[in-house]
């Protein structure tokens, strides 16, 4: 099965943005994607994390944009943190443009539906204030080609209460995958007619000793 994942360039762009911000700690952050064949569609995973020093709250999400070929319903949230009942408190929504928090201003095509993940429950972190993992988000596209666009978020410090709002880039199903011609055959069917070719020869060649 073939399954992709990126890791070390959204991480990358994550510490960017909370240099940038001049911070230690820093909103919302996708930290990796992962891509998987699914019933003739793409399975999209995100895992983001809450930092230390922010919570999550009811009214808190956060935005991916203009991502490509979106099978409708197929948006979850699982392995959810602290245990996997919160992911009842998870909802998935679509639109054309944003939601995008306050003085933020990613590109966004109103032509390619974004989504957005919203947190209704309990206030988190419950306990000591840790990084979190939130847990993994998905949703399935028609399309496996990767393209780079963005994430925002909205969600409360744990220190103060004020409202931290974060940009970052993430990466999203790109449409106009083409799919290879019809009867061309894979490639392990390649290598096995390869190596039959060389066997058919040698059997001939013993036809005319014999």
């Amino acid at each position: 099965m073939i399954r992709r994942t990126w890791i070390a360039r959204l991480f990358t762009a994550a510490v960017a943005i909370v240099a940038s911000a001049g911070t230690v700690d820093a909103g919302l952050l996708p930290v990796s994607v992962t891509v998987q064949p699914e019933a003739g569609n793409f399975r999209w995973t995100y895992s983001v994390v809450l930092p230390s020093d922010m919570k999550l709250q009811a009214g808190s999400y956060f935005t991916i944009y203009d991502f490509a070929g979106y099978v409708a319903g197929s948006g979850s949230v699982s392995a959810t943190a602290p245990d996997d009942t919160f992911s009842q408190y998870w909802t998935v929504s679509t639109t054309a443009l944003g939601p995008t928090p306050d003085r933020l201003n990613p590109q966004d095509d109103p032509n390619i539906s974004n989504l957005t993940f919203t947190y209704n429950g309990p206030t988190l972190p419950i306990g000591d204030p840790q990084r979190m993992t939130l847990g993994n988000f998905v949703a399935t596209s028609a399309y496996s080609t990767t393209a780079d666009s963005f994430f925002t978020a909205t969600n409360p410090r744990l220190s103060n209460g004020e409202i931290d709002s974060n940009i970052t880039s993430t990466l999203v199903p790109k449409g106009g995958d083409v799919p290879p011609p019809t009867g061309t055959p894979e490639p392990t069917t390649l290598v096995l007619a390869g190596l039959g070719l060389p066997l058919i020869g040698l059997r001939r060649v013993l036809r005319r000793r014999a």
